[in-house]
């Protein structure tokens, strides 16, 4: 009897179907969704600016372009153990990357800034659980000591996307106008699907069945959890508006909800966040250091450009340019940095990482409009380097410690903090930003360059933070053994 569909595509099916090398395939699939994703986040922000003009918006209104894909993000990585095991990667994969698709088709068609905004939503919500599904596929495919090599060539593909990003997303915007950079998340989408459509599994991790009894995650939750991000987000973008009252108002409603999110995970049956995770030091530990890091990484990669473009001058093709190196030294960087990884104490690369990364941007300060664009370059290299030591470690350091039960929930989480900790970066730098430019408004070029650098010297701190964090995650050291006595 010829085999049904679902056994064609079962994961023991493909494995010996295809051997060994079935597993990398599929990481180069998830690598690739991975990279669509990345290019729907990061390819906007080069076109902030055209946007802004294009339908007349402020600073705090621009920055909705970025924290309303964020958010959405964030939202959904927490659904991703309780999606994979329900419908399984294969049929997961179909939906994510349409959504994704037609979220970049419909922004870049919206004659107006909310539908923007509701493609970006949807963008968002899809590439949240793209985005968690490789760490899933990396702890349950390979053997511990592959997991390091495998986040390497994983990463060294995953950061061609923000690498990539900025300097294509600055020449369509010249040759094409800003539309054109949402379409270019397009092919990325059909290429991981027809690979999908070849190599991943319709099983849940672990290669179990699919569970359609599976019970998903607490609605109440869910709602909880929107709402806390809306209300986070929201007040730390009119913080610095008209009604600073209302923003502060937002800002103590967001704490309440985060109270009520975090007591509702314990009494629920199928909670969406399962805070026995934080019970392990190292995981602990980690998440600190996620938090940390996510805001000083996003909030950076929205300060960059903008630094380039308004305070420095330079037009978005040759902004491009500049950021070009450092994409390819990350991308060169990771692969390394992962077989690092798999031998030496990942506490070490983690702070060597951020401590580099924090250099750079003290670094920023002393950039003007006579600094040549070479150093500037090279500043960008050296910061790229220090996120390519970040990435593997920051990865491995809080799923080694998980059981296989356990570690789709722990991607979920890890990634949902890194993100929270990004959506709060962005909005953060944005204020900060919007603050001192009113601030030294009068000294023109001259205070709008003050403006970044002081922005600069926040991202600094944030690093710093994160490096101090990462230095604790070493292990105690273990006194030495006392002769016994006679």
């Amino acid at each position: 009897m010829p085999a049904s569909p679902d056994d064609r595509h079962s994961l023991a099916a493909l494995r010996e179907r295809h051997g060994p090398r079935h597993r990398w395939w599929v990481l180069l699939t998830v690598m690739i969704g991975h990279m669509a994703a990345l290019m729907a986040a990061t390819t906007v922000n080069v076109a902030v600016p055209a946007i802004s003009r294009q339908f007349g918006l402020g600073q705090q209104d621009a920055q909705w372009l970025a924290t309303s894909f964020m958010g959405s993000m964030t939202v959904s990585m927490l659904a991703t153990p309780w999606l994979l095991q329900r419908y399984g990667y294969r049929r997961c994969y179909a939906v994510l990357l349409t959504m994704l698709g037609l979220g970049g088709l419909g922004g870049g068609l919206s004659p107006w800034i909310g539908g923007v905004l509701a493609m970006r939503v949807i963008e968002g919500l899809a590439a949240g659980v793209l985005q968690t599904i490789p760490s899933v596929i990396i702890m349950h495919a390979f053997a511990k000591h592959e997991q390091g090599r495998a986040m390497g060539v994983f990463g060294f593909g995953t950061v061609l996307a923000p690498a990539l990003g900025p300097s294509v997303g600055g020449l369509l915007l010249d040759w094409l106008g800003w539309r054109a950079i949402f379409f270019f998340v397009l092919p990325f989408c059909v290429v991981a699907a027809l690979l999908a459509r070849r190599w991943l599994p319709h099983s849940a991790p672990g290669g179990v069945a699919v569970d359609p009894q599976a019970r998903p995650p607490d609605p109440w939750s869910l709602l909880l959890l929107a709402l806390l991000l809306a209300s986070l987000l929201n007040g730390l973008v009119t913080l610095h508006g008209e009604s600073p009252q209302w923003a502060w108002v937002q800002l103590a409603l967001a704490a309440a909800l985060g109270a009520g999110f975090v007591a509702r995970q314990r009494l629920v049956a199928a909670p969406l966040m399962q805070l026995s995770l934080y019970s392990l030091p190292m995981f602990r530990r980690t998440a600190l250091v996620a938090v940390i890091y996510g805001a000083g990484l996003f909030g950076s990669t929205y300060l960059l450009p903008l630094f380039m473009m308004v305070a420095l001058g330079l037009p978005a093709s040759t902004v491009g340019s500049v950021l070009l190196p450092s994409g390819i030294a990350l991308a060169c960087t990771i692969p390394l940095a992962g077989r690092l990884a798999d031998r030496a104490p990942l506490y070490r690369t983690l702070t060597l990482g951020l401590l580099t990364m924090t250099a750079t941007f003290a670094v920023m300060t002393s950039v003007g409009l006579a600094t040549a664009l070479g150093w500037l370059t090279l500043w960008a290299v050296l910061g790229r380097i220090g996120l390519g030591f970040v990435i593997p470690s920051l990865s491995l350091s809080a799923m080694r410690v998980l059981d296989a039960p356990r570690i789709a929930a722990g991607a979920s989480t890890m990634n949902f903090l890194r993100q929270t900790g990004g959506a709060v970066g962005v909005n953060v730098v944005g204020v900060l930003l919007e603050w001192r430019l009113q601030a030294h408004a009068a000294l023109g070029p001259a205070g709008t360059l003050r403006a970044f650098h002081e922005v600069f010297v926040l991202m600094a701190l944030l690093t710093f933070a994160a490096a101090l964090a990462a230095w604790q995650m070493r292990p105690p050291r273990t006194p030495p053994s006392q002769p016994s006595p006679a």
